[in-house]
């Protein structure tokens, strides 16, 4: 499928008086869909939609924010699965308990993504956030076959720099997939009598030592403090209970609704 500059070019050389032949010669692209195009036929934006990621770069009209967001919830309960005609299916899951994170999922992709349809699939306990796209392993490129435990997971440069400006916002998507807001207890003996205490602390768990690591480098970029819990199932859980680090987390996160 042909982009929309390619598509421009050959009716420009077209307008510019070569015949069908000759611009089929000097593009490559074959007569019948110059004459197409010519003729005014225009396909479908899904199927014509060009690719976001330009020069190694995130294209300007996708807001950054936004795909922060999705990155953080891609990389915890997010994949992507190759489907006919090389289209490819992004899909985030998310519980039930939590309606408004699925709807704040659907709206990041169809921010990011605007041209195309997003799609709720039913599932007991679960909701799964679904988009189709051949250009979704370019926005994550991050998506490789099996699971991302069992393979390394970077940044690409421009993800980064988009993290580094929205650090937040990867945050939040992380800890809507893989995180919670709890509020733990202890007691303490005061004037000989067992006395119970509250306090609020975040947890962050996932099996990837790779996104582990990108969760607490974003943590140490903007000042919260961690620690590592205890590891349960294989999987790593990073720890958020200092006062002050507890209400930054509030400020820009808050608990799942």
């Amino acid at each position: 499928m042909y982009d929309m500059a390619t598509r421009r070019r050959a009716l420009d050389l077209h307008a510019a008086g070569l015949s069908f032949s000759q611009v089929s010669r000097a593009t490559g692209i074959s007569r019948f869909a110059i004459r197409e195009w010519a003729s005014g036929a225009v396909p479908s934006p899904r199927m014509t939609a060009e690719c976001p990621i330009r020069n190694g770069q995130l294209d300007p009209s996708c807001p950054r924010a936004d795909y922060a967001y999705l990155l953080g919830l891609y990389l915890g309960d997010g994949c992507i699965s190759e489907g006919r005609r090389k289209v490819h299916a992004l899909r985030i899951a998310c519980c039930d308990s939590w309606p408004g994170l699925i709807d704040e999922c659907e709206q990041a992709v169809s921010t990011v993504m605007p041209r195309n349809r997003v799609l709720r699939v039913r599932a007991p306990g679960c909701t799964s956030v679904v988009s189709t796209s051949k250009h979704w392993p370019c926005l994550f490129p991050q998506h490789a076959p099996g699971p991302k435990h069992l393979r390394t997971i970077s940044l690409a440069p421009w993800q980064q720099k988009i993290v580094d400006a929205h650090p937040w916002e990867f945050l939040r998507g992380l800890i809507h997939s893989d995180g919670c807001r709890i509020t733990n207890w202890t007691t303490r003996t005061v004037g000989g009598l067992p006395k119970r205490y509250e306090y609020p602390r975040y947890f962050f768990t996932n099996t990837s030592a790779d996104i582990i690591r990108l969760f607490t480098t974003t943590l140490d970029a903007v000042g919260v403090q961690w620690k590592h819990g205890s590891r349960s199932n294989g999987g790593f859980n990073i720890s958020i209970a200092r006062k002050d680090s507890v209400a930054l987390m509030d400020a820009h996160i808050g608990p799942k609704y």
